[in-house]
């Protein structure tokens, strides 16, 4: 598997993890303050999620730019 096929299913799975840890964190609340650990559990996904949501945005457009590279470099030989 390459490595951009890993990194979107490791987003998909990190996206369902972000999902259970958010649910977690609003059912502990309904039962009163809940420790500091599950407030912040959310965050070391959604931190993995925004980089990986970064490549895969930025992925068509360096894919397009190298795309012409090699165009231009056919063309040119």
């Amino acid at each position: 598997m390459n490595l951009s096929k890993w990194i979107r299913q490791a987003h998909r799975w990190l996206s369902m993890i972000f999902t259970l840890t958010v649910i977690a964190n609003f059912v502990t609340m309904a039962f009163g303050q809940p420790p500091a650990w599950i407030v912040y559990s959310p965050l070391p996904p959604l931190f993995l999620l925004l980089f990986s949501g970064l490549y895969m945005f930025v992925l068509p457009y360096t894919a397009r730019s190298r795309g012409r590279v090699a165009q231009e470099q056919a063309g040119s030989a």
